[in-house]
């Protein structure tokens, strides 16, 4: 299968390569050469890793990197493409433009998958005309090569047909799939995850434990592999504020924010990007303890 990846960040970076590593050819597109060289190098970091752990064998990195390729033109990422998937930024306009030029120029049988957390397929591919109906919501989680989970959303005009390509793409990835039947803001695991970081935002500013231990108990006491707090940080505080504030507007005032989520990323608190969020980083990523030490 010939697969094109939009974007070539965190997330469009993590697709692309564990299509490659599935056996299928990718393209990667992203609006700069700069970007690319560093969606390459952060895959190659990635497989090489994996090479260590003997998760892959070396010859199965070099091959998946065989597979990829990277450009800056549209017309090459998608002229030949089976399966189109769209990771760039959440942001309805820019998404629906980007599907619009693809369903142009992608092959008539190709599927179009939007990789997004919260925003209405529907409304993503509200100028296709027949061509939404082979749109679908493919949300991939933070990061792709671990995360189990694919979430597939049908819009409105999404055929069964297409969730069946959609969800066998997804097991050829090597994972898991649930389907949201509904196109409603946040679908069923997004509002799920935001819910329980609000909570635990509202408990820090209540003063009944640290960030620390909020995030243990969830950890240990649900098994959850991250804390929300530290989740939060990862994916970036300012982008989950976006997502709290856009299911507030549908779903009322238990998605509304507490104050010390805004007054965060009011102060560029935004998590590890910034170095700064609930918790400080050091310039590698790593969480600082209180006496500024390391936490391993």
């Amino acid at each position: 299968m010939n697969v094109a990846v939009l974007g070539g960040g965190i997330m469009g970076g993590g697709i692309a390569q564990i299509s490659a590593c599935a056996g299928h050819g990718v393209w990667v597109l992203d609006v700069t050469a700069s970007q690319l060289d560093r969606t390459r190098a952060t895959i190659e970091g990635s497989l090489a890793r994996l090479a260590r752990k003997e998760t892959l064998t070396l010859a199965e990195c070099q091959a998946a990197l065989s597979r990829l390729r990277f450009t800056t033109e549209l017309t090459d990422a998608v002229q030949k493409a089976d399966t189109v998937v769209e990771a760039v930024p959440e942001d309805l306009s820019l998404k629906q433009e980007i599907v619009a030029e693809v369903a142009d120029e992608a092959p008539a049988h190709c599927l179009l998958a939007t990789n997004t957390s919260q925003l209405s397929i529907t409304a993503i591919g509200g100028t296709l005309g027949e061509d939404a109906q082979r749109l679908v919501g493919m949300h991939f989680f933070n990061p792709p090569v671990i995360m189990r989970l694919v979430e597939l959303i049908a819009g409105l005009e999404t055929t069964a047909e297409t969730l069946e390509r959609a969800e066998a793409f997804a097991h050829s990835l090597g994972k898991e799939t649930v389907v949201c039947l509904k196109d409603v803001p946040g679908f069923l695991t997004t509002r799920c995850s935001v819910i329980l970081r609000l909570e635990c935002m509202r408990m820090l500013e209540e003063g009944l434990a640290s960030a620390e231990d909020i995030d243990k108990a969830l950890r240990l006491g649900f098994n959850h592999p991250m804390g929300p707090l530290e989740l939060g940080d990862l994916v970036g505080l300012d982008t989950f504020l976006d997502s709290a504030d856009a299911l507030a507007e549908v779903h009322g005032d238990r998605f509304r924010a507490p104050a010390v989520a805004r007054n965060l990323v009011a102060a560029g608190r935004f998590g590890r990007k910034t170095l700064r969020g609930v918790y400080e980083y050091d310039d590698d990523g790593r969480r600082l303890d209180p006496s500024g030490d390391s936490s391993t």
